[in-house]
């Protein structure tokens, strides 16, 4: 695949760039509209996406770079070509949600009402991002026969041309992954529509615990995982993710029915 989508005089657009650009501006919109819905102000929610976006980017920077940092000493002028691949979202979530906290708790507000209205942006931006991944032709799997992929029926035509990358063909996990997202999106838009009785801090635990195991089996089959030691990173923290997740759906469970809802127009007191 062609990573370059177009230039201008002699710079060069990437579609990585493209997808990322696409998936936070989504990401933003629907933030913006849910944060409406409960008369946040408006000042505060572009403040908050601007500096949030600009933290989830370097986090996830300094996450992929610290990863692979032999590679980056020796190659400093590639630290900020970002537009070439090297995004860590991972990175991205702990220093954006780092923001949150900080910007939430300055402002006086609940953090995980914040989180919630954020997640759902996130997880399709996360399966539009992917697609970046395939023009880079990186985030991929293994080699394997193209009648495998030809045989899973849900991979299109135009992907499995696009995994033959050198002669040979690769599971495209970008692509499962993008899916996964897709599906997430989903569930958390219905959750959040006709879960009656959600409690705040829930959708947030949902994304976590889906992305979690998503990712974790689909990292079984990457190929450029970041390591620690003889463990991929992105499956450690993808089980911190489930567990901390678990705990954030059930720990409000004992709690009436009607305490601590989601759709509640109280915004204001920074409780977790």
């Amino acid at each position: 695949m062609n990573p370059v989508a177009f230039r201008i005089f002699d710079f060069e657009i990437m579609w990585y760039s493209i997808y990322i650009l696409v998936g936070v501006i989504i990401a933003s919109l629907l933030f913006l509209i849910e944060a409406k819905k409960y008369e946040i102000d408006l000042d505060f929610c572009i403040n908050l996406i601007f500096w949030t976006i600009i933290f989830g980017i370097i986090g996830a920077r300094l996450y992929y770079i610290l990863f692979d940092l032999d590679y980056y000493l020796q190659n400093p002028s590639e630290i900020l070509q970002v537009w070439n691949g090297g995004l860590a979202i991972h990175g991205g979530i702990i220093f954006g949600l780092l923001f949150i906290i900080f910007y939430s708790i300055k402002y006086k507000v609940r953090i995980f009402k914040i989180t919630d209205m954020a997640v759902v942006g996130l997880i399709i931006a996360q399966a539009i991002g992917r697609w970046g991944n395939f023009f880079n032709s990186e985030a991929h799997g293994p080699i394997v026969e193209r009648s495998v992929l030809e045989n899973m029926k849900i991979i299109p035509e135009f992907v499995i041309d696009g995994m033959n990358i050198g002669g040979n063909y690769y599971h495209p996990t970008f692509y499962y992954e993008s899916l996964w997202c897709l599906l997430g999106f989903i569930i958390l838009i219905l959750v959040r529509k006709f879960a009656r009785y959600l409690k705040v801090g829930q959708l947030t635990g949902i994304y976590l615990v889906w992305y979690g195991i998503g990712r974790f089996v689909i990292e079984i089959l990457r190929t450029d995982s970041l390591m620690l030691g003889n463990f991929k990173v992105a499956q450690i923290v993808s089980v911190i993710m489930i567990i901390i997740g678990n705990i954030l759906i059930f720990k409000n469970i004992r709690q009436s029915k009607f305490e601590n809802k989601y759709d509640s127009y109280e915004v204001e007191d920074v409780r977790f």
